[in-house]
Order: C-alpha cells, then sequence, then structure tokens
C-alpha cells in the first residue's frame, strides 16, 4: 500500500498548479484566457446595396404570403 501512496504523492506533485484548489471559481477575469470579440454590427451600410440583400427580402414576403394567405 505504501507504494501507491508515493506514486500518487509523486503524481501530484509532478504538474504545479497555477492557483491553489478550489479558488478557480473566485477568480476576477473567470479563468479565461483569452478576450471577447466586440458584438458584431446589426447591419453594415454597405448591404443595403447589394443585391441579395434586397432578393432575401423578396423570399420572405413570398414565403409569408404562401404560408399565410394562399391556404385561408
Amino acid at each position: 500500500m505504501e507504494g501507491k501512496e508515493q506514486d500518487v504523492s509523486l503524481g501530484a506533485n509532478k504538474f504545479p498548479e497555477r492557483q491553489p484548489i478550489g479558488t478557480a471559481a473566485q477568480s476576477q477575469d473567470d479563468g479565461k484566457d483569452y478576450k471577447e470579440p466586440p458584438p458584431a454590427p446589426l447591419f453594415e451600410p454597405s448591404e443595403l446595396i447589394s443585391w441579395s440583400f434586397y432578393r432575401a427580402g423578396i423570399a420572405e414576403f413570398v414565403a409569408t404570403f404562401y404560408s399565410y394567405i394562399l391556404p385561408s
């Protein structure tokens, strides 16, 4: 039994911890090692001149027309 305890103590000391055990939830930066990117804008003004923007609007209108108006 003594051999197992020695193996455990050697293994526990082989890899040092960055912070003491049990304090990860108490850190101020939530343990993140990265920085959150800023939120993306809702839309960009350059989208208003692209054909795909208007094509998506037409597709939404047609889908709404078929799903709400035609079945009734």
